[in-house]
């Protein structure tokens, strides 16, 4: 442990003596070094230069845009400054399905080089394609990401993302090495061999979902294993919204920094936007490649810097399917001030929820990163849990599940206080009554992925 503590001090001792840019260890990654640190106008003004080039990819070669834009009067030459962006009409998922499965793509299907696609749970799938230009776009992006979260060219990048369909494994995969690094394409399960081979192979960073993570630590400890001696120092976790209470969490089971990453197949996938391990406070928006906006969710009109909303992404370099102020439906703020690092481009401030996954229990809103943000922490409560929605007459009822930690005697008594503690706290923080029902560890379901925080019960609307 000592040799990784003294690592760990060295890096961030490194951060604080940035200036202007950030520095780097000889031969590391900095393939767009320059772009990290341009000054604020000289983004905007490449901002203006690919955004009317995207405009016109959209309304050259997808119909849904074209029609759109005539329907306004706008054509392409129309759009003279950044601000003339918010004039036209926002993408929403929905579209993506409407048109299943290429209807949006601005390229044939042969110019294609690979589709992701949805699980499509909730419906048809949503499918997205890449050009052979988008996959490079894409791993460099990726790369830039883990270079700004702490990873180096040589570092051995355990990959927990799933492979497939899901974005994040190979997204994750090409980034890692376009970074130069060594890269373990493990994808979800097996989480003993998981842990087997994090140990032998020497890992320096794990990329996984914040839960999984969790999952890992678990096991590990069940094992005997203790990870916090590994060689892990980086932690790249994203592909679900997690707290600042479970952050803490990951870093203290694990051993590591966690540095959130974010990004969405309709986008491009992970490498959006990346915190860096100097600060971990906000991700840093790649602006150079996406125009980013914070909307009123229920009015749709643009807000300023600094007040929350829902974020909207327009693309700048994508060729197969350029997206117009995209809602992603996730809630966060953005901030152009300066970070510790020194790079330049805005931040996007912890997603704190998604407005479609937003509960509304007897008129309070509920987000299922605020009952984790409680739950994480508390004693002898495992950071495992699912909300469990019913109707119960005519009203929304909340059963929130949690665990107890393994390494206490679960009995009736502990789970009475447990389940005080946890009632007492989510009512006098979120202000909303919900039950909890207490259950032993390992009862709650694992996911290899994304975990399935919520169970909807209610009777769905004919």
């Amino acid at each position: 442990m000592g040799t990784k503590a003294k690592s760990k001090t060295g890096v961030a001792k490194a951060a604080v003596a940035r200036k202007s840019a950030p520095k780097r260890a000889a031969g590391a990654y900095k393939f767009e070094a320059a772009a990290e640190t341009m000054p604020r106008a000289e983004i905007a003004r490449l901002q203006l230069r690919r955004l009317k080039a995207s405009i016109k990819n959209a309304y050259d070669h997808v119909p849904l845009h074209r029609q759109r834009m005539k329907a306004l009067g706008f054509e392409p030459g129309d759009l003279k400054r950044l601000e003339d962006l918010g004039g036209l009409p926002f993408t929403l998922k929905t579209d993506l399905r409407d048109h299943y499965p290429f209807g949006l793509f601005a390229r044939p299907r042969a110019e294609l080089v690979r589709l992701h696609a949805s699980s499509g749970t909730t419906g048809k799938p949503t499918v997205v394609g890449y050009t052979a230009k988008d996959i490079a776009t894409w791993a460099g992006l990726m790369a830039r990401s883990m270079a700004c979260a702490g990873g180096r060219p040589g570092d051995v990048i355990h990959n927990a993302y799933g492979y497939g369909l899901f974005t994040g494994g190979l997204g994750a995969h090409y980034g890692a090495e376009r970074l130069g690094a060594t890269v373990v394409p493990m994808s979800g399960g097996s989480t003993e061999r998981q842990i087997v081979l994090i140990n032998d192979f020497g890992a320096r960073v794990l990329c996984a979902t914040p839960s999984y993570a969790l999952a890992i630590a678990e096991v590990a400890e069940k094992e005997g294993v203790d990870l916090r001696k590994s060689k892990l120092e980086i932690g790249i976790f994203g592909a679900e919204p997690w707290s600042e209470a479970m952050r803490r969490e990951v870093e203290a089971r694990l051993g590591l920094k966690a540095v959130d990453i974010y990004g969405l197949s309709e986008i491009m996938g992970p490498g959006v936007a990346c915190e860096c391990v100097e600060g971990q406070a906000g991700l840093h928006g790649w602006e150079d490649h996406f125009l980013f906006e914070v909307i009123d969710p229920d009015t749709g009109k643009s807000l300023k810097e600094g007040e929350s909303g829902e974020l909207v992404i327009t693309t700048l370099t994508k060729e197969a399917l350029p997206m117009i102020r995209y809602r992603t439906r996730d809630i966060t703020r953005l901030t152009t001030e300066r970070c510790v690092c020194g790079r330049t481009h805005l931040r996007i401030k912890r997603i704190t929820g998604r407005n479609d996954d937003m509960l509304i229990i007897r008129g309070v809103n509920v987000y299922p990163s605020q009952i984790e943000a409680v739950l994480v922490g508390l004693p002898d409560v495992a950071p495992h849990y699912q909300l469990v929605v019913e109707r119960k007459g005519s009203m929304d009822h909340l059963t929130v599940e949690v665990e107890i930690m393994p390494n206490v005697v679960p009995t009736n008594e502990l789970r009475r206080v447990v389940a005080e503690s946890v009632r007492h706290h989510i009512k006098s923080i979120i202000g909303v009554t919900a039950d909890v029902l207490v259950k032993e560890p390992g009862e709650i379901p694992r996911s290899m992925g994304k975990a399935v925080r919520v169970r909807d019960l209610r009777p769905k609307l004919a």
